[in-house]
């Protein structure tokens, strides 16, 4: 691929990735009201504890629909994938920013792997302000209620 392709093709599976976090974050929000209205009797803790389970549920699923995209992405347009083991450990590797560098892309196609790295850091930080968006209110209530000379 030229220049040009890799970086239209990146950007296209890049915002293709990023709409699916959205959804699943958003299906997540659902999810968590849902449990909320079943659970709201429970006491605080397993409440909680629901809330954290569902959300890391949802964003390791976010997460891993992502690496199969991308491998799906590299095995359609970089040749240097004989097997999806292969496209999959790649994708992973470099979604989470590890590049082992033992799989390395011919220059026709390392700008647009470049793309999977970029989409694992933004979806790594969504999550993350997503994960602590969620359970801010049941820390906030855990700490206000303590007192000083407690903590």
């Amino acid at each position: 691929m030229t220049l040009i392709q890799q970086i239209v093709w990146g950007s296209f599976f890049l915002g293709g990735c990023l709409v699916l976090e959205a959804a699943m974050l958003v299906w997540c929000v659902e999810a968590l009201r849902r449990h909320q209205t079943r659970f709201g009797h429970l006491s605080e803790r397993p409440r909680q504890l629901g809330v954290l389970l569902i959300s890391i549920g949802f964003i390791v699923g976010a997460h891993t629909a992502q690496v199969w995209i991308w491998s799906a992405a590299l095995m359609l347009k970089a040749a240097s994938f004989a097997t999806w083991n292969a496209a999959v450990y790649f994708s992973i590797a470099t979604y989470t920013t590890l590049g082992y560098g033992d799989i390395v892309l011919d220059e026709g196609h390392r700008i647009f792997a470049s793309f999977a790295a970029m989409t694992g850091m933004l979806a790594f930080g969504i999550s993350t302000a997503f994960l602590v968006a969620v359970m801010r209110p049941g820390f906030s209530e855990q700490t206000s209620r303590r007192t000083p000379n407690s903590l």
